[in-house]
């Protein structure tokens, strides 16, 4: 069983961080929370509704955003035509309108300039997608992603493949657009999770291990154990 047994609460506009070995459940859990996988038991509440049932498209519509592990943006719009394109989506109701004039889609540009200003990357905003680096486009990613106005973000593994330099711009920039939302992230940077997450869950074989401040879970013998090696040395460096 991926994910079994599973109870996971996450508080109101705090960052909560979802941890554990590869193979943990981690990434199967986000499929769960967002309807890219259907349970075949439990329950899922969102602002006290039930959204077990929702379709993958109706949880969006409630404010329930995810980025993925691979870098998901158009390659060959422009960096503000992106962000135009998420903005364009929830201003129409949840719909795209195609075969309209782009003279029409001008009304956005000021907004999108805004949102390329909170991830620094206005003096891009003519450059096609596919000339960023790769930390940019995860910034370009959470842009798009706070164009839809998300009353929770889930990040999955947004540092991932990251030099030092960009870990550290995309861990301040989540902790910067962070402010007043609520966050849930996966995360394998131990030192990006110390950092910014109010509360850590541990998950192994699909079940919760551990949860709490990072302090706590740092410590823990049996998540030390979990993670063997290399990964309990990274836990304890991370202190």
């Amino acid at each position: 069983v991926a994910v079994n047994q599973v109870n996971l609460k996450v508080r109101r506009g705090s960052i909560h961080a979802l941890i554990g070995p590869n193979g943990a459940g981690k990434t199967t859990c986000f499929n769960l929370l967002t309807k890219f996988l259907q349970p075949t038991a439990g329950q899922i509440l969102f602002e006290g509704q039930d959204i077990t049932g929702d379709s993958p498209a109706h949880i969006a519509r409630r404010g329930v955003i995810r980025s993925f592990q691979i870098s998901s943006v158009f390659p060959h719009l422009s960096v503000l035509e992106n962000v135009r394109v998420a903005l364009q989506q929830r201003m129409a109701g949840g719909s795209y309108q195609f075969w309209r004039s782009e003279r029409l889609l001008d009304r956005y540009n000021g907004q999108a300039l805004d949102l390329l200003r909170q991830v620094d990357l206005d003096k891009y905003a003519g450059l096609a997608a596919v000339e960023l680096s790769y930390g940019r486009k995860r910034a370009l990613e959470i842009a798009t992603t706070l164009a839809t106005d998300p009353k929770l973000m889930l990040l999955d593994e947004p540092t991932q493949g990251m030099g030092l330099e960009d870990v550290d711009r995309i861990r301040q920039l989540i902790k910067r657009v962070a402010a007043n939302r609520t966050v849930l992230m996966v995360e394998h940077n131990m030192s990006v999770v110390a950092s910014i997450a109010d509360t850590i869950t541990v998950l192994q074989r699909g079940a919760t291990l551990a949860e709490g401040p990072y302090e706590e879970v740092s410590r823990n013998p049996a998540v030390i154990e979990a993670y063997m090696g290399s990964a309990s040395t990274e836990l304890k460096g991370a202190h």
